[in-house]
């Protein structure tokens, strides 16, 4: 007789809740750090916000690999977030596979375009 209660529980699936559930608190405070850090550098500049103050608020390059470093925490958040909505909710194994192969596909092209945009200014 299996025993399927306490310590000696079957445990089947794939185990990654708990992982992702530390990945998706880990990106989300971040980017709610690097949020406080760009409002600080926003609100610090004098004189008017145009390109050229933006444009000065990303020049450093630390500043262009700790945003760089947002990004890639943004679509790891997006990816945990978006493969277990395809999980949950789409069904027919075919559709659920081309949906994850799409976010990554599209999500590396973010990575593309933001590393190209910061390493442009």
């Amino acid at each position: 007789m299996s025993v399927n209660y306490g310590s000696k529980r079957l445990v089947v699936g794939a185990h990654y809740g708990v992982r992702d559930w530390i990945v998706q608190r880990a990106t989300a405070v971040i980017m709610a750090l690097f949020t406080l850090l760009l409002l600080a550098r926003v609100l610090f500049t004098s004189g008017p916000l145009g390109y050229e103050s933006w444009a000065a608020i990303f020049a450093p390059q630390w500043m262009k690999v700790v945003t760089f470093a947002v990004v890639i925490a943004l679509i790891w958040h997006v990816w945990v977030g978006m493969r277990d909505i395809w999980m949950d909710y789409i069904k027919p194994v075919w559709l659920r596979l081309s949906l994850q192969v799409f976010t990554i596909v599209w999500l590396a092209g973010c990575a593309g375009w933001a590393l190209q945009v910061l390493w442009s200014l």
